[in-house]
């Protein structure tokens, strides 16, 4: 007697893991990726009074700027009137930096020629800096760090596509508060973090990195009236055109080097508005001018992570006050070459953290509360020009009065900024939850007593120096220099290392109860194994030897993730578990001399998986290197534009014709046939979508626009049409649908094919090549599942049958992530997919088409896929005592491939905090544990809708199905 089961006790386990998933990931989120304690502490003027600095400082002098702002001393004197800041975003090192400086010049390089010339020609009040900026490299969290001098806490990466406003304090509230009048043009970012902030704002839309010349016309439009108009003591300027650029197209191309080109035209006309009017008396008289990227980027374009290439970007700073240096050798460190005209030009060093405390001493306004920047000396040198004007002409003494002076002052400014890092830490310990270890913070405190016991006589002494006598306290001041920035440096070497407050009991209770849910899964197996008498069935020997085989593959692969070497390598991991089990699969055949050529097929088809696999992974190689020279011909070739056209194209029209043959071959629904219709069709629209964005035909705008935006809007149409009406048919079909096995491959095939139009056009070109060897892969896979089950004449149990071609299907998946071009990085996302057939961005709309190109090839479509193995059984099984329903086994398949995916993700769980010190923790391993975790609730949603979809009531062995009825 058959057992029955309803399909709500086979359904029931994938609702219940996902929500123990959602609690488990949820609680280990919370304990590892907890977000910095924001202070809601504000600085004041009147805080100066209670910091040791104020008595004898300098900076306490009351000073009039004449800006008609009523401007005095806060905490430091003010050195500048007013601040241009234009940001370049993503603007590497090197686009900066003289060729000279590099191993090998770049076509890329040497492009900004005006900012060499200018730091050329007066080195005094004009510097080209490589600045460093602190990971996750993108532009939210590096605005943020800009403007509050804290480090990025690695949650805000979340938030790039909708950021909040800044609730802590930072230099731009610190600029309103103080009366100081501040205009923003360009990325509209910074009206997001800062809503009220502004005087005057010109925000344009900065996420369709389709778009290079948007942001960056509004910002020419409107940059120059305002430098002329001077309604404004802060100015910023933000365009995107280089990162941008970088995304689309990268950095070794055409549209790209033009970009550099039009901004070195913008910071020309810049120059020459500011010099104008920089006389005495003059609007710019005492103006500073800041040119900066907020990171950089790879050669591809992407940044987000924590390599050199996206860490480093560049600072220019120029004075328009003349000035004469200030900085003594120690505190000067640079390196020195030769620019494009053969003059001497050296470069200096900051760190991004140090920019907002900086900008603040300059300007004369309190520093960020939470600021644990130091003010850099030679961005606070270049601007110190006002302040002594007597070293245009006093040079009696070759100029040391006037550098003991200025380090008097320097001295001042830094026992300002100690103190308010020092007062910063302390109330941070108190008011966080964990706060700085107690043993640390004694030794941080230790070096600041020291520092502020050395001062006192420190500037009792060189407050009596006069002219020529000044010199005997440079070493005292040296010294004291040297004690405030070893504190100051130690705070930040403190911070980075203990900055995240680790939960270690919710990231324990979180893993536990991961582990858990592997025992839930496979006591849900047993249990849905339980519903027919066959699951009971004793395994043949060569079942067991292939489920051991699995076992250890699955195991090994899940160990690979404790390793950040093979956390790095992971596509080429799976995709070599994958050729092992081929090479097993065809020695097999060999041993039964069946199914030689599925054999042979799987092994080339994962050969051409792993070549394809290097396509996607040069992507994300630093030293990435363009394919077609690879085959002798340039990348700019006719012949390799036109190859890299036709090869998707004929892969589209196989795709198509497998389709098409699939129709007449077998007996399909009449929905189910024009489902499948509608996707050939949406395969030519494809294919017109390619050809009329092609460079190789100059068609009218009007034709690469339909292009551009109809055609992919029309896909999207049909796609959701189609999957609209196979859940309408599935919901209208309900207990009357067939069970047998020709009607669960062409429901399969149908929902595969509603799915891969969309994927395939938002993965780009490479989609239709990746689609047909995944095709080809996929059905070796299925032909030889059934290999073993045929030598043994139909014995079967799911647990040792089923396990090494589920296995094959997950790792199979695992490397369609990497064949599309993905790695677990966020820099590893494509973006242009999220605007492919739209212009303005939406957010929930640009996420899910974000999504889908990220996970389709490797999430979607494998798990919709699936039942295809349970299917393909069917016409080898000719003994109806062994034969399992179709949905029991279903069921139990969807349980195995959950299984194998949340091994993997457990071990990622457990390498995340086994490695929470790691020097790579947010480099490398945070982005793999958040991009598995998504993969995993994506994994058990979609099981969810899969096995509505697919899963029926199970039935009696004996019962009649009815075949094919039309609707």
């Amino acid at each position: 007697m058959k057992s029955k089961a309803s399909k709500f006790q086979l359904i029931w386990p994938f609702f219940f893991i996902l929500i123990i998933h959602i609690i488990a990931i949820l609680l280990f989120t919370r304990g590892f990726l907890l977000t910095r304690t924001e202070l809601p502490h504000f600085s004041t003027c009147s805080d100066i009074s209670d910091s040791p600095c104020s008595s004898s400082s300098s900076s306490s002098q009351v000073i009039d700027n004449g800006n008609g702002n009523g401007n005095g001393s806060c905490w430091t004197k003010p050195a500048i009137d007013r601040l241009v800041i234009v940001v370049f975003d993503a603007l590497r090192f090197d686009f900066v930096a003289p060729s000279s400086f590099f191993p090998e010049k770049k076509p890329w390089m040497d492009k900004l020629p005006i900012l060499q010339k200018l730091a050329a020609e007066d080195g005094t009040s004009a510097r080209i800096f490589k600045a460093i900026a602190d990971p996750p490299t993108t532009s939210l969290q590096r605005l943020k760090g800009l403007t509050t001098g804290g480090l990025p806490t690695f949650v805000d990466v979340g938030n790039s596509f909708g950021a909040p406003a800044i609730a802590e304090d930072n230099f731009i509230q610190q600029l309103v508060e103080n009366g100081k009048r501040v205009v923003m043009m360009g990325d509209d970012t910074w009206l997001q973090l800062f809503p009220h902030h502004f005087e005057k704002s010109f925000p344009f839309p900065s996420f369709n990195v389709k778009d290079l010349d948007t942001v960056d016309n509004g910002c020419i439009e409107h940059l120059i009236p305002s430098l002329n108009e001077g309604q404004w003591d802060v100015l910023i300027a933000h365009f995107l055109g280089v990162d941008h650029a970088g995304h689309i197209f990268g950095v070794n191309t055409e549209p790209m080097i033009h970009k550099l080109e039009q901004y070195n035209k913008v910071v020309e006309e810049v120059v020459d508005a500011l010099k104008k009017q920089s006389g005495p008396g003059g609007l710019h008289e005492n103006t500073f001018f800041v040119v900066m990227g907020d990171h950089g980027q790879t050669l591809n374009g992407d940044h987000g992570g924590g390599s050199p290439e996206e860490v480093e970007t560049s600072i220019f700073a120029m004075s328009l006050k003349k000035a004469q240096s200030f900085l003594p050798p120690e505190l000067d460190s640079v390196s020195c070459g030769l620019n494009i005209d053969s003059q001497q030009l050296c470069i200096g060093s900051v760190e991004q953290l140090d920019f907002a405390v900086t900008m603040s001493a300059m300007l004369g306004i309190p520093f960020p509360f939470g600021s644990i920047g130091r003010i850099n000396p030679q961005l606070f040198a270049l601007g110190s020009g006002s302040l002594f004007p007597e070293a245009f002409v006093s040079e009696s003494d070759n100029g040391s009065s006037i550098i003991v002076r200025w380090m008097q002052h320097y001295v001042d400014a830094l026992c300002i900024n100690a103190w308010q890092v020092k007062r910063y830490i302390d109330m941070y310990s108190a008011s966080s939850v964990i706060g700085f270890p107690s043993e640390d913070l004694l030794h941080v405190a230790d070096i600041y007593s020291q520092a502020q016991e050395n001062r006192l006589p420190v500037m009792r002494d060189s407050s009596l120096c006069i002219d020529g006598s000044c010199v005997s306290s440079l070493p005292a001041l040296k010294k004291q220099i040297d004690m405030y920035l070893h504190f100051l440096n130690s705070v930040v070497e403190l911070a980075r290392s203990k900055w995240t407050e680790f939960n270690l009991q919710l990231m324990v209770v979180g893993l536990c109860i991961i582990f858990l849910s592997l025992a839930l899964q496979v006591i849900a197996f047993k249990r849905v194994g339980k519903f027919h008498e066959s699951s009971l069935s004793v395994p043949s020997p060569r079942g067991s030897v292939g489920l051991l085989f699995a076992i250890f593959v699955i195991v090994m692969r899940a160990c690979s993730v404790l390793s950040n070497s093979y956390i790095l390598e992971e596509g080429k991991v799976a995709i070599f578990c994958l050729g092992t089990l081929a090479i097993t699969g065809l020695r097999y055949s060999f041993m039964r001399t069946k199914m030689l050529l599925e054999g042979t097929l799987l092994l080339l088809f994962v050969c051409v998986l792993r070549f394809i696999m290097e396509f996607g992974l040069s992507k994300q190689a630093a030293s990435s290197v363009d394919v077609a020279p690879m085959f002798g011909i340039s990348q700019d070739h006719l012949f390799w534009k036109f190859l890299s056209l036709c090869v998707p194209i004929l892969s589209l029209i196989v795709l198509a014709y497998l389709s098409q043959r699939y129709i007449s071959g077998n007996v399909c629904q009449r929905v189910q046939k024009y489902v499948i219709m509608g996707t050939i069709f949406c395969f030519v629209l494809i294919a017109s979508h390619w050809i009329l964005e092609s460079e190789l035909l100059k068609l009218p705008p009007i034709l690469q626009d339909i292009g551009r935006t109809c055609i992919p809007r029309v896909i999207y149409a049909i796609g959701i049409t189609q999957l609209g009406t196979l859940v309408i048919c599935q919901l209208l079909l309900g207990k009357k649908s067939p069970h047998d096995q020709n009607y669960l491959i062409s429901k399969t095939v149908s929902m595969l094919c509603t799915w891969s139009a969309g994927i395939i056009l938002l993965s780009g070109k490479q989609g239709s090549v990746v689609a047909l060897a995944a095709v080809g892969a996929a059905w070796c896979i299925m032909r030889l599942a059934n290999l073993e089950q045929v030598a043994k004449n139909g014995t079967f149990s799911c647990a040792t049958n089923h396990s090494l071609p589920v296995t094959q299907w997950s790792l199979l998946a695992v490397a369609l992530f990497f064949c599309t071009g993905h790695w677990c990085a966020f820099d590893g996302l494509r973006y242009g997919a999220a605007f492919v057939g739209f212009d303005e961005f939406v957010l929930v709309r640009q996420a899910i088409l974000l999504t889908i190109d990220t996970f389709g090839f490797s999430l979607v479509l494998p798990i919709l896929g699936l039942p295809l193995l349970v299917s393909h059984r069917h016409f080898y099984q000719e003994t109806s005592q062994f034969k399992l329903s179709h949905s029991v086994q279903l069921s139990q398949v969807f349980l195995m491939y959950g299984f194998i995916t949340t091994i993997s993700v457990a071990f990622t769980v457990l390498c995340v905090t086994i490695q929470r010190r790691h020097l790579m923790v947010w480099g490398l391993f945070a982005p793999k544990y958040v991009f598995d975790v998504v993969g995993l609730i994506l994994t058990d949603v979609f099981f969810c809708l899969a096995s509505l979809y697919y899963v029926d009531p199970v039935e009696d062995d004996s019962s009649q199905s009815n075949h094919n009825k039309d609707l």
